[in-house]
């Protein structure tokens, strides 16, 4: 077992587990982390070990969660950066600069269980891998020997209906993209209407018509080119509710972030395919329309994105998969900004810099406000700051206040980043 990026000591974090009565599971709001979510709830559902999953949207959400008292013989398991209790009641996983997936794998091969490699691996997509690179080789190999994937011409989408799966994907940036029908005109007929017909040939022709497209985009950057291979040749998922390996990791991240109850329950393995599949249409819809109307800006290391009205991370990692010739992308939206990374560098420090420099700047706000409206009182002594964020693997998120204005936002990330 690789020991690679590992957090916490496993026999350790075992022993918690064995007096445990009840454990909760704190966990980071994207895809990777909800899959290794499903592969602890799997793990403890076998052990008969009552448990709870809740999905803090960032790390002051998740340490509040962890500070909540619990009972005498409860057990945390943290996925994700928490702030809490440092005793042997809580178990963290942060998993900022290797998949969360990976050290879940880990951790239910260490108790004993056997972890699902289709979940697993679609944890390692939605955190920006590939499946089978690296560690998550062995994963792969399982899968494939038990028939639970089978590799196939066409492209990663989670639907058998190939125009719905590409109209509102957040794998694919083409000139088609949100748009049901220009997707349908796009592919001139090929996927028919009867999706259960198409053939290999057609799934061939499909993934063709669809790289030419991305590639040949007035917007496309060159590493459009490199991004749209790993959604080509899809890995089926025949007995899973998802067409495929990538379009349920894409799945696993809208949920996580626009319906995380939902996106829990299909970790776990629950029949919420309809559900999950109505939020993944509405986030890529709202995603690609922000990115038609974008207003972007290109500095040394850093491009960036201004967001009306759309869901600030899928535009960001959009971005920086298909349109930015830079390493690093920021969205910027109101009160809410995203920033996706094509480097392997942990983001954690950095991000968590990003954080404290923005509350430093509602303060300083704030007590302007504050002496130009009573003379009298003591500047910023009745305010509070309010920026917070989260750290994924190659992502960040910041929460903060909307006052802030952009050109704060962008000074300060290209200043740390």
């Amino acid at each position: 077992m690789s020991t690679e990026g590992r957090s916490v000591e496993l026999t350790s974090a075992t022993r918690a587990l064995e007096s445990a009565g009840f454990v909760r599971l704190v966990v980071r709001a994207d895809g990777d982390a909800l899959a290794a979510s499903g592969l602890l709830a799997s793990a403890l559902t076998a052990d008969e070990t009552p448990f709870q999953v809740t999905v803090g949207r960032t790390v002051a959400e998740r340490s509040e969660r962890v500070r909540t008292p619990t009972g005498d013989d409860d057990v945390t398991i943290v996925l994700g950066s928490a702030n809490g209790t440092d005793d042997d009641t809580v178990v963290h996983l942060p998993a900022t600069d290797r998949p969360a997936t990976l050290e879940a794998v880990d951790y239910v091969r260490e108790i004993g269980s056997n972890p699902d490699p289709v979940l697993a691996l679609a944890g390692v997509v939605a955190s920006g891998g590939e499946p089978g690179a690296g560690e998550s080789e062995w994963l792969l190999e399982a899968a494939r020997d038990r028939g639970l994937l089978e590799q196939r011409p066409g492209v990663a989408v989670p639907t058998a209906d190939t125009v719905d799966g590409l109209a509102h994907t957040t794998r694919v940036r083409a000139p088609w993209s949100g748009d049901l029908g220009a997707t349908r005109d796009a592919l001139d007929d090929i996927a028919g209407d009867d999706p259960d017909s198409l053939t290999d040939d057609d799934h061939r022709t499909v993934g063709s018509l669809v790289a030419l497209d991305v590639v040949g985009a007035e917007e496309a950057a060159d590493v459009a080119a490199t991004t749209i291979g790993r959604v080509l040749r899809p890995y089926a998922t025949p007995d899973r509710p998802f067409a495929t390996l990538g379009g349920f990791a894409d799945v696993l991240e809208a949920t996580a972030r626009t319906e995380p109850g939902t996106g829990a329950a299909l970790a776990m393995g629950h029949d919420v395919t309809d559900p999950a599949l109505s939020a993944w249409r509405d986030r890529g819809r709202r995603a690609h329309a922000a990115l038609a109307e974008e207003t972007t800006g290109r500095y040394d290391g850093l491009f960036v994105v201004s967001v009306d009205d759309g869901p600030v991370e899928a535009v960001a990692r959009i971005a920086a998969d298909y349109l930015s010739p830079e390493p690093a992308v920021l969205a910027v939206g109101t009160g809410e900004a995203a920033v996706v990374t094509r480097d392997a560098l942990p983001l954690g420090a950095t991000v968590e810099g990003i954080a404290r420099e923005l509350e430093e700047a509602e303060s300083d706000t704030e007590r302007t406000t504050d002496s130009d409206t009573d003379p009298g009182t003591e500047p910023g002594s009745d305010s509070s700051t309010s920026a917070t964020y989260d750290v994924g693997h190659r992502r960040g998120y910041l929460r903060y206040d909307p006052g802030v204005d952009e050109s704060t936002i962008i000074a300060t990330v290209r200043d740390l980043l």
